[in-house]
């Protein structure tokens, strides 16, 4: 069984349902696996992305803790299959020996212990989603817009007809600099 070592890209939240999504990248090409996930898990995987201890040891270090006291350490996890709608994924330990586990804590467990994750190239190939690489050119001209653009030039020219209102010379009314202008809150953790 072939496999592909992939990166833990993060948590993204699908919309409108709210559901987060484990996003798995290859690391040989744009291919990325995503796997819905419970919100606890989700959370926990954040917080060992950012590199956030908790002040007590939760589950995952937990199970980390009481393998090393056996003398065995986590070397890698992998996403083996998917029976219907649901993934199944291994830890791998030094000793040679394998546990079975949800992807989500097989994902966690690599990440707190610096191991390497893999899924299953059949797995990548029937699930997996094509992604192109970012045009780092056009990323770069798009922050450079969003670095100059204002809420003004957006505004329409029937928007200022509107909200001139009969004012003498085109004087702007002294609380237009106020108003609100609700933004979706898109960043960071997002679905695909």
């Amino acid at each position: 069984m072939a496999e592909v070592e992939v990166e833990v890209v993060g948590i993204r939240i699908e919309l409108p349902a709210n559901q987060p999504i484990l996003i798995l990248k290859a690391l040989d090409r744009p291919r990325y696996l995503p796997i819905w996930i419970g919100s606890q898990e989700a959370a926990a995987i954040t917080m060992a992305k950012r590199m956030l201890v908790a002040p007590r040891p939760l589950t995952h270090q937990l199970v980390i803790d009481a393998l090393g006291l056996y003398g065995a350490r986590i070397t890698g996890v992998a996403v083996t299959g998917r029976e219907d709608q649901t993934f199944l994924a291994e830890i791998r330990m030094d000793d040679g020996h394998t546990l079975s586990a949800r992807p989500s804590d097989a994902a966690l467990l690599a990440l707190t212990a610096d191991a390497s994750v893999f899924v299953d190239e059949a797995v990548l190939a029937d699930d997996g989603i094509d992604a192109p690489e970012p045009d780092e050119d056009a990323v770069a001209q798009f922050r450079e817009f969003l670095d100059h653009v204002s809420a003004e030039d957006f505004e329409s020219e029937d928007a200022d007809e509107s909200e001139a209102g009969g004012e003498a010379d085109g004087e702007a009314d002294e609380g237009a600099e106020d108003d609100e202008h609700p933004h979706g809150d898109t960043d960071g953790d997002d679905a695909r």
